[in-house]
């Protein structure tokens, strides 16, 4: 699954708030693993993201607990099934995509789909 500009965005202004201490990741082992957002979930955090505190727990789930370990699924299952060799390959054509995109993006002045 492809990441959208929203997904994109979010994970922007995630990490800034990371670093600045507002928010933190913490691993939850419960029974079932997974990534939760702690800290301040008030109006200051439904401001930087634009969206309401349901929809700040709705993408972070989708992304980090979601798309984010279903990617690691996808690469132990292929690695299981013809080996490491192809990492290194898959890795380079991961860095080219990227730097394709970006190439666009510049290209269209800084406007993205």
């Amino acid at each position: 699954m492809k990441l959208t500009t929203k997904d994109r965005d979010f994970l922007d202004r995630l990490r800034a708030l990371l670093d600045e201490g507002v928010l933190r990741i913490e691993f939850r082992e419960d029974g079932l693993r997974r990534l939760i957002l702690r800290q301040n979930y008030g109006t200051y955090v439904e401001q930087r993201f634009g969206m309401s505190r349901q929809g700040v727990r709705w993408r972070f789930k989708r992304l980090l607990n979601e798309i984010y370990p279903s990617s690691y699924e996808t690469i132990l299952w292929v690695e299981s099934t013809f080996g490491v060799d192809l990492r290194s390959k898959a890795m380079a054509i991961a860095k080219q995509r990227v730097e394709l995109r970006k190439k666009t993006t510049e290209q269209l002045g800084g406007v993205t789909r």
